[in-house]
């Protein structure tokens, strides 16, 4: 009943048409009191709500994409078309999805289902056939062949089947392996059907006996293969593709551990196919010294020797005679006639060379494009920066359960998705930090993990051993971008851990500063904000900026802002701007302005309950007090009692009440002189 329901996902089916499907041709005396109780049953299993009555029959709750067979044949659909746009990687990400629903003969279940069957298995074939045409594309030819054999054995007269097999000998210089195929295969079809091979393996029988072998395709550049899975970004992909084909400088920037290379890496190959002179990665985070940025880029090139060619080459050698054998002059003799990409990553800490370097190969190179990555923009004109941002909660847990499953086989995620989401959630998204999260998969589960989080750089230590030292651990990735700042920056970053929920600009302004102008902030506070440290986005009530920290920078700005003793003067500073805000926002609360007034508080209402936890903590009465009377009016309009009470509260235990009748001493137990009564 269930199959024959999932062939009709969201639709009714008439209660004859499941009679049918369901007892074929011997149903039941009572066919429908029998397919009732059959569909009690069911629902037993499934939950009462899945199988809906409907127009006379029953309907399952559920779309396409949720019964296996139409993921099977959309994903089939993808892969094909993804071969036919000449994109042979996207290709066989989608057939080998398609091809992992696939465990058995389809439609067992059913009476009459050989016709059924028949067409899934035909489709089925095509995703073999089509994800082995793939293989080959993708130079895969000597892993794809002992697929290749066992499909031409149990097809022998399918002929695009044996072609593949034929290239694919051919492909791994099995020549001779791949004629005497070829005549097996001629005999075969002669033997069965009384005709020839059809015209593809004709031709392809005509290139073997002329010894033609295709170039193996050519992939120019230096990207290497990568070990894992790449989860999301396909919208990033996306844009990115369309950034590079209108900008000629494109610059990812995000905070450390966004995922920034990987997906650089990933949309550099994606556009790879109209590059003719290929896709380069230069690595920059080795280089310590900016003036050797030109030298590690021409060596990632491999471009210590250069012939020169096409217009310019003069000019280029002119420089080249004047300035000897500088890095710089002989990059720009490899790229001037050149149609590339170069991927010039991790910039931030040379990031004045990087741009200069970028500028002069973009002014001197004309058909060439630049892809950074860095926790800054270069500032070059022309720049198109796109922003990394954290994953979203969805994506970041697939990320993680992939993860999780290479650490530890059979690690089931509904076992604890609700730990899951939260270790996704309070890392911010970030890639590095849930992988890191994942590796520790082998010692705790995800509700340890959850729980320590608190004190995550202790906790998530476990990188690879084979990346830069500064990604190995979450503590390396912050300590990286730290040690980049200057005194006055890391001062303003610091202090800005001490607001809860963002802060806007005013507040920023009078909690960071330290005895230097006011005004000095903003600009400290926009420089943080290039260098991906702190997340400006506009805010509704104000229309201003809003500026937080995220929850991993945050621990890391509060631990330094122990570090420098500096932490009670900053809270104190926070309590002040906040007890002033509460005060002068509270007469507002009873006039014409309420809603704006209402608005405000609320945006910041997760500073004021910080600012009370402050003044209580310091014992400071005073301060209590104003926040406490300031902020009753606005906790009496949202219907916040249990706060009105418990913040009251609060304040009362800080003094006693002015207001209270004086209390009469109690008389002593006995009177002095006198012997003191029993115990």
């Amino acid at each position: 009943l269930l199959t024959a329901l999932a062939l009709h996902p969201g639709h009714p089916v008439p209660a004859t048409t499941l009679v049918d499907e369901v007892w074929g041709a011997e149903p039941p005396a009572d066919a429908p009191g029998a397919l009732q109780a059959l569909v009690g049953r069911l629902r037993r299993t499934l939950g009462a709500d899945a199988v809906a009555s409907a127009d006379g029959g029953y309907r399952l709750r559920a779309t396409p994409d949720d019964v296996d067979v139409f993921r099977f044949d959309r994903l089939v659909g993808d892969g094909g078309r993804a071969l036919a746009d000449g994109d042979p990687r996207k290709a066989a990400e989608a057939l080998d999805e398609a091809l992992a629903l696939w465990t058995g003969e389809p439609l067992a279940d059913l009476p009459d289902h050989t016709a059924d069957t028949a067409r899934w298995e035909a489709r089925h074939l095509d995703a073999r056939r089509a994800r082995m045409t793939a293989a080959l594309a993708l130079g895969d030819a000597e892993a794809a062949l002992p697929e290749l054999a066992a499909l031409c054995e149990a097809h022998p007269l399918d002929e695009p089947l044996q072609a593949l097999r034929l290239r694919a000998l051919r492909d791994t210089g099995r020549l001779a392996q791949a004629l005497a195929a070829y005549d097996d295969v001629r005999r075969d079809i002669a033997d069965r059907l009384g005709a020839d091979p059809g015209p593809e393996l004709r031709s392809l029988h005509a290139e073997l006996l002329k010894g033609e072998r295709p170039p193996a395709p050519r992939v120019p550049g230096n990207l290497r293969a990568r070990l894992t899975s790449f989860v999301g970004r396909e919208a990033d992909i996306d844009a990115l593709r369309g950034d590079l084909a209108r900008a000629r400088l494109v610059t990812l920037i995000g905070p450390g551990g966004a995922g920034k290379t990987r997906l650089g890496q990933e949309a550099a190959e994606a556009v790879a196919e109209g590059l003719p002179d290929g896709v380069w990665l230069a690595e920059l985070a080795p280089v310590e010294n900016p003036a050797d940025v030109p030298a590690a880029v021409l060596t990632a090139l491999g471009a210590r020797e250069t012939v020169l060619r096409g217009a310019g080459a003069e000019e280029i050698r002119a420089m080249s005679d004047r300035h000897g054998e500088d890095p710089l002059v002989r990059l720009v003799e490899h790229c001037a006639a050149r149609r590339m990409l170069i991927v010039l990553d991790n910039c931030e800490h040379v990031v004045e060379a990087a741009a200069e370097l970028a500028e002069t190969l973009l002014t001197r190179c004309p058909d060439l494009t630049v892809l950074a990555t860095s926790r800054e923009p270069l500032g070059v004109p022309g720049e198109s920066l796109r922003p990394v941002e954290p994953l979203p909660e969805p994506v970041a847990v697939r990320l993680f359960v992939e993860r999780a499953m290479a650490v530890r086989p059979g690690f089931a995620p509904e076992e604890d998705a609700e730990a899951v989401a939260e270790i996704c959630r309070r890392l911010d998204g970030l890639p590095l930090a849930i992988e890191l999260a994942a590796a520790r998969l082998r010692l705790l589960t995800p509700r340890q993990i959850a729980d320590r989080l608190d004190d995550r750089f202790r906790l998530l230590t476990s990188g690879s051993r084979t990346v830069l030292p500064r990604q190995q651990t979450l503590r390396a990735v912050v300590d990286w971008s730290w040690d980049l700042l200057g005194e006055a920056e890391r001062t303003v970053l610091r202090r800005l851990a001490v607001f809860a929920g963002g802060c806007d600009l005013a507040a920023a302004e009078e909690v960071c500063a330290t005895g230097a102008d006011t005004h000095d902030v903003a600009d400290l506070l926009g420089s943080l904000v290039d260098k991906s440290l702190v997340v400006a986005a506009p805010s509704a009530p104000s229309g201003g900026m809003r500026y937080r920290l995220l929850e991993t920078v945050a621990e890391y700005a509060g631990e330094r802002l122990d570090e420098a003793g500096d932490r009670t003067a900053a809270e104190r500073a926070h309590l002040v701007h906040y007890r002033e805000l509460a005060r002068t926002t509270d007469p507002e609360l009873r006039g014409r302005g309420q809603l704006a007034a209402v608005e405000r508080l609320e945006t910041e209402y997760e500073n004021l309950r910080t600012a009370l936890r402050h003044a209580v903590a310091a014992e400071d009465e005073h301060e209590t007090l104003c926040l406490v009377l300031s902020l009753s009016w606005y906790w009496q309009i949202r219907g916040l009692r249990l706060e009105t009470r418990t913040w009251s509260l609060a304040a009362m235990s800080l003094g006693p009440d002015p207001f209270a009748p004086p209390v009469a001493p109690a008389p002593p137990l006995y009177e002095p002189g006198t012997a003191a009564p029993p115990p």
